[in-house]
């Protein structure tokens, strides 16, 4: 009978140890999936490959407006890159609307997912070229009688892919329903995100 209980509780402690590290390593394990890897964080900080030409396919985001459009970059031999970009709006023909590069490039949940301007500098919203602008800030599209419109930009504060503070590959191009006035902070109160396209 001693013999009998003597292992019993042999048997209970070692089925306690047990259930003791399972619940650690299992603590332990949970904690670690809320922190980053390391390699996580050291791939977020590499540059992107560089590359010559990339496109943002401009598509509706709004309900009940017709809207397409594109925008290309083309990175050119001096270092600079050349964007042209095409839009068509037919219920904004003879009207303006602004376009500016976003920080996410993620059209989702009607453009909201694509966040802020591209602001890599940390300087105030203003009109391109002047002494506060971001480098997102591409500034109004005057539409013509059919609702066509373009842009050419060439820069060298983007490059595609390379340094983190000027690569627009992966960033989006939001459409708004009004026009920039180049003022209000943070974003030229440009009104509604009516088209998005990803520049991949």
């Amino acid at each position: 009978m001693k013999l009998i209980t003597q292992t019993i509780k042999k048997a209970g402690f070692i089925l306690m140890t047990c259930f003791a590290i399972i619940s650690c390593n299992s603590s332990n394990n949970s904690e670690n999936s809320l922190k980053p890897s390391a390699d996580s964080i050291a791939s977020s900080d590499k540059p992107t490959p560089m590359k010559e030409h990339a496109v943002a396919d401009l598509k509706l985001i709004f309900q009940d407006t017709a809207l397409s459009g594109s925008a290309q970059f083309d990175a050119e031999p001096d270092g600079k890159v050349k964007m042209k970009l095409n839009l068509t709006i037919p219920s904004k023909a003879n009207k303006s609307v602004a376009v500016h590069i976003h920080a996410n490039g993620d059209c989702g949940d009607m453009g909201k997912a694509a966040g802020g301007h591209w602001n890599p500098t940390n300087t105030e919203h203003g009109k391109w070229g002047s002494s506060n602008f971001h480098s997102g800030d591409l500034g109004n599209v005057k539409l013509d009688m059919n609702g066509n419109g373009n842009m050419e930009l060439e820069t060298d504060l983007w490059s595609l892919g390379g340094d983190m503070k000027t690569n627009i590959l992966n960033k989006a191009i939001i459409v708004h329903g009004g026009e920039d006035d180049f003022v209000s902070q943070p974003a030229g109160n440009a009104g509604t995100r009516i088209g998005c396209g990803v520049i991949e």
